[in-house]
């Protein structure tokens, strides 16, 4: 089965490399909380984004477009023992599809102003989705994170 998808916007981030990333990673794994970026929707999927501006939060959902080679481990950056891909974040995966929950600033026009940015610029974005009450679960635990987490 092939899947194909169609890139409906780009993200511009202050992150022009992977290093860029890793880098802010190492210094807190929660750091990405306040890095502000900008999502641009293409002009054919602008409609779309009618009604977005009454969320707090929306899920990005986009592709590591320079992800490397497809890998069932991973190193976290700031944990120093190999982990199983599906329990990381890590762009190296079987598909490279990343998700994320960023705060919603503002909409102009086909463009939104977010904050939690955690992905590289010119990364290619496949949907939007509101962040509800629904997606909103109470954590119990948060697996080997715990011990970062404090």
């Amino acid at each position: 089965m092939k899947i194909i998808f169609k890139p409906i916007g780009i993200v511009h981030s202050p992150y022009s490399q992977k290093k860029d990333i890793k880098k802010s990673q190492n210094i807190d794994p929660k750091g990405f909380e306040t890095v502000r970026g900008e999502l641009e929707i293409f002009g054919e999927f602008a409609e779309g984004l009618q009604d977005i501006d009454g969320y707090s939060h929306i899920i990005l959902i986009f592709a590591f477009h320079k992800a490397g080679e497809k890998k069932l481990y991973a190193h976290p950056p700031f944990d120093d023992r190999r982990r199983g891909v599906f329990s990381t974040r890590s762009p190296n995966r079987p598909n490279p599809i990343g998700l994320s929950i960023l705060r919603l600033i503002k909409r102009d026009k086909n463009k939104l102003q977010v904050q939690g940015v955690d992905m590289l610029d010119g990364t290619p974005i496949l949907d939007i989705k509101p962040y509800t009450p629904r997606d909103q679960k109470p954590l119990a635990r948060f697996g080997w994170l715990e011990e970062w987490l404090d």
